[in-house]
């Protein structure tokens, strides 16, 4: 029994890894390419990890530089500054709430998302669950390690239609988020309780 639940959570540990690297690393990238956050600096990665410099006048702690488009009509990636949540929401609330709410917030998934996981036993028609609940952590944690370093999150990747209407600009931590919360909803629907056993006498 036991080789099968470590190779379970050894699963959670690597595709939530996977998110995390590749979310902290593209927006390591997006400081290096799109905004001035480097410039001069001996240790790009202290300035990446440590505070963020105070905003300017526009609200921007690091100045962007330049943007990358990915289609004229679709894709651009753009550097942002997201101090609310997921796509933006709740970034008007003021800073003595929105911290707080945060954290909570954070460390409440993290909590729930592994007790749903350790409840997991294997089965084959749970593989939706078994890799959506990692995105999700992934994501969720992401995320979080940009608002214990600066307080908000990075935010690149625009998508808008002939720049008439847009989404709020997201990044890899938010997709692996969308990503896994949709593979639970189709889990909710995949996977049926079993029905109890009748007791006869």
């Amino acid at each position: 029994m036991r080789r099968p639940m470590s190779r379970k959570y050894l699963w959670l540990l690597l595709i939530a890894g996977v998110v995390i690297v590749a979310d902290q690393g593209t927006k390591f990238l997006v400081l290096d390419r799109l905004t001035t956050a480097f410039a001069g600096a001996s240790n790009r990665l202290g300035v990446y990890v440590g505070a963020a410099p105070a905003p300017a006048f526009d609200g921007y702690h690091y100045r962007p530089s330049s943007d990358v488009v990915l289609s004229d009509d679709f894709f651009r990636l753009r550097y942002a500054e997201n101090p609310g949540a997921a796509f933006g929401l709740f970034r008007q609330l003021p800073d003595s709430l929105r911290g707080p709410l945060f954290h909570l917030v954070s460390v409440g998934a993290v909590l729930l998302i592994a007790f749903y996981y350790s409840r997991l036993t294997g089965a084959a028609d749970e593989k939706w669950a078994r890799v959506g609940l990692p995105l999700v952590l992934g994501g969720a944690l992401g995320n979080y390690l940009d608002r214990l370093a600066r307080g908000f999150v990075i935010d690149f990747i625009e998508a808008h239609w002939f720049d008439k209407a847009s989404w709020p600009a997201f990044n890899i931590a938010d997709s692996a988020i969308c990503a896994g919360v949709a593979m639970l909803i189709i889990d909710s629907f995949v996977r049926k309780e079993k029905p109890a056993t009748r007791v006869t006498a």
